[in-house]
């Protein structure tokens, strides 16, 4: 071979080269050692060029420059490879729950990268100090991990960070701060963002942290332990524009220079211990939230300086020893919608007078010391006000009941009221565009949202509509956006669930659900100055995943014999439709049950009766409202009286959810000392009306025998798909209701468990599951501490529960309740397990539980056999029927 020919191949080798192999050999090596440790990585993760189309990366010039892999359900640890792509600048694992381990610290060795995002998922131990290395950084987000240990000084070096999230995370010790040659935090001069709550740091805030030439426009340490003075330093950084210490240690005055910080729009000091004088905040004119409320202030009167806030719209001075009168000009404010004085001294006369706000949604003045009220005027029928414990709602028609109730609404259902009809298969969700498809799920959550009037829908509206430009303009295939379910969480923050539908096909695809999540991380986004900073969770689910496209070429070539396999399978489907029907005719009990019958057994079931919808009327006083005693997802509960005496509880369905009830009613019984989970509310919270009281063994009675009604629920024999039921819609009673069956629409067991250890808690704190948008598991949880007394529940425990008997037991009842509201189904208990715990408790009590169950439930005879028998005494219950027990009633 002559010498110009050897230099042709060559030429050619190399042109073959450069194209088949785009990717750097060094990115590709480190690319494909991170999959191999990876678990659900990207199904088109094969071969050896990433940059030739693999999910989640993106190149330039055959360099390795961006890692986009939300919300993918990755699982496994981030290896040390990763300090192998040198050209990296943006990592984004967000929302993989399974991501574990520690972060390495070859993190260090990317220099060039500007965007960190690893929020949501589930990495642990030290924050590695090499991260300081990152000159190039603009963007840290480590929050809602499992980090421990101390935040690195080295942070202080990152001279170009404009964004340091790490909140959520188990972080301990103080704020560092600059010393000599170590760095601190004081040194972030283009920082705009300290968002370091919900951590446990400790210490003081350290004056040096805050300085003139900072431009911070967030500062957020609520619910550390942070103790000492508010530093008056941090009246210089005049930039601020919200700022939350709340549910902390502080103590001391509040500084008055904190009057400097003119731009603050939320100031939240709530829940801590500062004395001294109420601050006064007349200079701060953009106030739109303030929140004092938990402290120790002076005794004062109600702060003239409120009423020359013109931005207000919320006002929270809850238990600030405020006393006196309230001045009706204080409502005059035209943006104020909410107003809480609750727990002082306030007395007098409660005028709101004539020229209130428009906007005016809630007065709240519970515990005071009000003995008048003047009748609203000129159209304030919609202002709800709550007076409980004011000496006025003891005087005969001063108020009206409704200001003396504490009553709540029904929350925001996001099914747009036009689809109601529209019916999508499992798993699928209607749009707001009324379209059948998969959505991206995950939930926002707002750290500085406090207009606390969550069913002002207007407010998610506008969110929604923002949320759609902002995924147009970065040309993501989106349809429409659904939020709901609003709640205010025990951190205090907005929790708000998303959906992100997709335009054209029914689905995203595994790039389409990746970079929906990296729109919402990376800043892109940027809600309304009411809602404050935000960060999203998102959820794995198969349709996030979306389809590969060698599914789609697979699926195109065996099309033809697909067709013929549908052909067969309908043939086969008809055929066993045509057995299911006879099969459940025959395991029907119903299915032979005269109608025309008196108030008869039903065959070869023990225990419930037929009553006809007369009967029920009768007993309901015709479904009467002062009969109502509670409402779910299915309908409202109403209190009954039998012709015997008996008390009953009697549910009665919306029509639009008449599963398995048509014309037959079920019906719970209970005896006199008996009181069950449907009137726990009506007889035990609201015990003024009823006048009864239960002391901690009568609540074990009460936990026993609503267990073994459930047990014996789920004893009954189903098939596999009854037993993990599947609905297009979720529905349930808010606060009852299993997160795991809102994300998968899945109905279990586990779901019964988890409802079951709501109502356990119930029954201890004597709280309704969700009160003022605080959800009773959050709030027990926040405060629990094993190493203490009663675990340290005492403020959450219901005062009348002991009445002089000791609470033995107590923890291992909590111990169980909080093992029945895991996150995870797989980790909760079984019934069985439940009731037998429930009997081991009440025999350290010196209980027999078969004894006191007994004691308080009578038998009652099954017509036709003339026999009495109690079904949860016995080891095995007297059921011989065989009819499958729907899961979505019995929750």
């Amino acid at each position: 071979m002559d010498q110009r020919s050897q230099v042709v191949l060559l030429l050619a080798f190399i042109k073959f080269f450069v194209i088949a192999a785009q990717t750097h050999p060094n990115d590709a090596a480190a690319l494909m050692a991170l999959g191999n440790s990876w678990e659900n990585k990207p199904s088109n993760w094969m071969g050896s060029d990433p940059c030739g189309g693999w999910v989640g990366i993106g190149c330039i010039n055959s360099r390795v420059t961006s890692i986009i892999l939300t919300s993918m359900n990755l699982k496994g640890q981030l290896s040390s490879d990763i300090g192998s792509l040198s050209e990296l600048q943006t990592l984004d694992l967000s929302s993989n729950a399974n991501m574990t381990g520690p972060l390495p610290q070859a993190i260090g060795n990317l220099k060039n990268l500007s965007l960190l995002c690893l929020t949501g998922c589930g990495f642990s131990g030290d924050i590695p100090n090499s991260i300081g290395s990152l000159q190039q950084l603009l963007y840290l987000a480590l929050n809602s991990n499992k980090f421990s240990g101390q935040i690195p000084s080295s942070i202080g070096n990152l001279s170009k960070l404009e964004y340091l999230d790490l909140t959520g995370n188990q972080l301990r010790g103080s704020i560092p701060v600059s010393s000599g040659n170590i760095p601190g935090l004081d040194m972030l001069l283009q920082t705009k963002h300290f968002h370091l709550g919900n951590n446990k740091l400790s210490g003081t805030i350290p004056p040096q942290l805050f300085s003139s030439n900072m431009t911070l426009i967030h500062v957020l340490f609520d619910n550390n332990n942070l103790s000492g003075i508010i530093p008056p330093t941090l009246g210089l950084v005049q930039t601020l524009e919200v700022v939350r210490l709340d549910r902390n240690l502080l103590n001391g005055s509040v500084p008055p220079n904190i009057t400097n910080l003119a731009q603050v729009q939320e100031l939240v000091l709530s829940n801590n211990n500062l004395t001294g004088p109420m601050p006064n905040l007349t200079s701060m004119n953009l106030l739109s939230h303030v929140d004092m409320s938990n402290n120790s202030f002076d005794s004062s009167g109600v702060p003239p300086w409120i009423s020359s806030l013109q931005s207000l719209t919320t006002l929270m001075m809850e238990r600030t020893q405020l006393e006196g009168p309230i001045p009706a000009n204080l409502f005059n404010l035209p943006n104020l919608e909410i107003v809480d004085l609750s727990n002082n001294n306030l007395n007098g006369t409660l005028n709101i007078g004539t020229t209130y706000s428009n906007e005016l949604k809630r007065i709240i003045l519970q515990n005071n010391s009000i003995d008048k009220f003047e009748p609203i005027t000129g159209g304030g029928n919609n202002i709800n006000i709550s007076l409980e414990g004011n000496p006025v709602c003891e005087t005969t028609g001063q108020v009206t009941q409704s200001y003396c109730n504490n009553s709540t609404s029904s929350l925001p259902n996001s099914m747009p009221p036009n689809c109601l009809q529209l019916s999508c298969s499992s798993d699928q969700v209607v749009s707001p565009n009324c379209k059948c498809s998969y959505p991206f799920k995950g939930t926002l959550f707002f750290r500085a949202f406090f207009a606390l009037d969550l069913l002002n829908t207007s407010y998610y509206v506008e969110l929604e509509g923002l949320l759609m430009k902002t995924f147009e303009s970065s040309k993501q295939p989106v349809d429409s956006v659904s939020l709901s379910n609003p709640t205010i969480d025990s951190f205090g923050y907005l929790e708000l669930s998303m959906y992100v539908f997709p335009s054209g096909e029914g689905r995203f695809n595994e790039t389409g659900s990746t970079m929906i999540g990296y729109v919402l991380n990376n800043m892109s986004f940027n809600p309304p100055p009411l809602f404050g900073p935000f960060y999203p969770i998102c959820y794995y689910t198969e349709s996030n995943k979306g389809k590969s496209s060698g599914i789609i070429i697979g699926a195109a070539v065996g099309g033809s014999l697909l067709l013929l396999l549908l052909v067969l399978a309908g043939l086969y489907a008809f055929h066993q439709k045509k057995r299911a029907e006879r099969a459940i005719e025959q395991n029907n009990p119903f299915a032979n049950w005269d109608v025309n019958m008196g108030s008869g057994g039903v065959p070869q079931l023990k225990g419930p009766r037929r009553f006809s919808f007369e009967e029920i009327r009768k007993y309901t006083n015709n479904f009467s409202e002062a009969n109502g005693i509670g409402s779910g997802g299915y309908g409202k509960v109403y209190q009954g009286t039998l012709s015997t005496g008996k008390q009953v509880a009697i549910k009665r369905a919306k029509k639009d959810s008449m599963q398995a009830m048509k014309k037959t009613f079920f019906l719970q019984k209970i005896s006199k000392n008996t009181i069950i989970c449907l009137l726990f509310d009506n007889i035990y919270i609201n015990a003024g009306k009823s006048g009864i009281r239960l002391d901690w063994m009568g609540r074990l009675r009460v936990a026993l025998g609503a267990a073994r009604g459930l047990f014996y629920l789920h004893e009954q024999p189903m098939s596999d798909s009854q037993r993990s039921y599947v609905s297009t819609q979720v529905k349930g009673t808010l606060g009852y209701m299993d997160p795991e069956y809102y994300m998968t629409q899945q109905l279990t067991e586990k779901s019964d468990v988890y409802s079951f250890g709501v109502l356990l808690l119930e029954l201890i704190t004597a709280r309704r599951p969700i009160e003022r948008g605080k959800h009773i598991v959050k709030e027990v949880r926040n405060v629990m501490d094993k190493t203490k007394e009663l675990y340290n529940l005492h403020e959450v425990l219901d005062p009348t529960i002991s009445l002089g008997t000791a609470l033995k037991g107590l923890e291992k009842f909590v111990d169980l309740a909080m093992r029945c509201v895991e996150e995870s189904g797989a980790k909760r208990p079984t019934m069985g397990e439940v009731v037998k715990e429930i009997e081991n408790i009440m025999q350290l009590l010196g209980l027999n539980p078969i004894v006191e169950s007994a004691s308080t439930s009578e038998t009652y005879e099954v017509a036709g056999e003339g026999q009495f028998s109690h079904p949860y005494v016995d080891d095995g219950f007297n059921y011989s029927g065989s009819f499958p027990l729907s899961m979505v009633n019995r929750s």
